[in-house]
């Protein structure tokens, strides 16, 4: 289990030629599911490339494996529209997450994800600044689907 601030900022590299194909910018998320992360190339004037959970070798603390450069893809319309963690604007992070008898947890910080097939399992919330210096954040564990509009997500348990 894994927790995607751990993953994001990490170099994606090729098992076959050793070289650097970018590094990890964002998450990509579908029906309870990581459907991959979005990667920066390395290089000016490049566009922002997909790489699918399904094409990872391996997730380190240093980096993010794959068998070659093939492994990543242009970014296609679903991805774009997908829910994405940190950016775009599908964004979950700073949604408020909300229980389905309607009790607010707090703001969505981060998720906690099963790195071998991509399952999210706990969600990371955060009631502001001062509460994360006092108490710290809270970690809220489900592996329900979220309903996400309207700017806030809700726990289907």
């Amino acid at each position: 289990m894994r927790t995607f601030s751990t993953v994001e900022g990490l170099p994606v590299l090729s098992l076959s030629t050793g070289k650097e194909c970018g590094h990890v910018l964002d998450l990509l998320y579908e029906n309870g599911v990581v459907t991959g992360f979005l990667v920066d190339p390395k290089g000016w004037f490049t566009k922002q490339l997909f790489l699918p959970v399904e094409n990872i070798s391996n997730i380190g603390n240093d980096g993010v494996m794959v068998k070659d450069y093939q492994a990543l893809q242009l970014l296609s319309k679903k991805e774009k529209q997908a829910f994405h963690l940190k950016h775009g604007k599908n964004r979950l992070h700073g949604t408020a997450l909300l229980t389905a008898e309607g009790e607010k947890l707090g703001l969505l910080e981060d998720v906690y994800f099963l790195e071998e097939v991509g399952t999210i399992v706990g969600y990371e919330v955060t009631e502001g600044l001062v509460a994360d210096l006092v108490e710290g954040r809270r970690v809220v564990k489900s592996d329900s689907k979220l309903t996400i509009a309207g700017g806030r997500a809700i726990l289907n348990e």
